[in-house]
């Protein structure tokens, strides 16, 4: 089957599926183990040069990379096509990564930092009322926060220096002070916002797999000023931070499953 996993390629502690929103991403992530990765097909995917979410890259660190697309509707459509895939494959993992660069509430997310989410929230899930903004919960619907396994969280933060916190899933970019204070209102222990962590943590509760976010902080969150990005800084981040990854996660699913 597609994905079953070849011998000497996947750690036998615990198969990781990283879903990135674009490839840019998934590269960087990428750049942290060596040798090429191997491009893998998911079935049923539609052929075309530029679809994401059609593949998964393997590095022999037992990694699989997917390029899920933007905004938490077609993240989690990926990531599900993924998790669906290993599963029928006979090899089904075992935690799933949302990660990417994202923007950083000030001052606690600093650019070029990283941040892991113990709590990650959609933001924008629900209906606008005279009294303010009431999220789906509410409403009497779903749910708005996935939790991550708080030791994998502590393992994990400890291990790439990263800061830990909310971080939100929003399907529209913060681009102005007020709308950032807002939200801080709303959720006080937010580090960084997204658009498709909550997406992806959808898809891996739906498959009852464990799930982390991890962003690097590329842009503050607020008004939109495109010269004080550091997208490269960011993306340099998720390169080191995945470099110091692995052996956090041997030791997480060694104890803690």
């Amino acid at each position: 089957m597609v994905l079953q996993a070849e011998e000497g390629l996947i750690t036998p502690s615990v198969r990781a599926l990283v879903a990135t929103a674009v490839p840019a991403e998934r590269d960087a992530v990428a750049q942290a183990f060596p040798g090429a990765g191997e491009a893998i097909r998911l079935p049923g995917a539609p052929e075309g040069p530029d679809l994401p979410g059609v593949s998964v890259v393997r590095t022999a660190a037992g990694y699989d990379l997917l390029a899920a697309g933007v905004g938490p509707a077609r993240a989690a459509a990926s990531t599900a096509t993924a998790l669906t895939a290993a599963a029928v494959g006979g090899a089904p993992y075992g935690l799933v990564v949302s990660v990417g660069i994202g923007g950083g509430f000030q001052p606690g997310a600093p650019l070029g930092s990283l941040v892991v989410a113990d709590a990650i929230t959609v933001a924008d899930l629900g209906a606008e009322s005279a009294d303010g903004f009431l999220p789906v919960t509410e409403l009497g619907f779903g749910t708005v926060t996935h939790r991550s396994p708080a030791s994998l969280v502590r393992a994990v933060s400890e291990a790439v220096g990263a800061r830990v916190g909310t971080i939100l899933t929003v399907s529209t970019v913060t681009g102005t002070a007020a709308r950032a204070a807002e939200l801080r209102a709303r959720h006080p222990r937010a580090l960084a916002e997204g658009m498709e962590g909550f997406g992806v943590a959808e898809a891996a509760a739906a498959h009852g797999v464990p799930v982390l976010e991890i962003r690097a902080v590329s842009n503050p969150v607020g008004p939109r000023d495109r010269a004080a990005w550091r997208i490269g800084d960011a993306l340099a981040a998720l390169t080191e931070g995945f470099g110091k990854l692995a052996p956090a996660l041997e030791s997480w699913n060694t104890h803690d499953q």
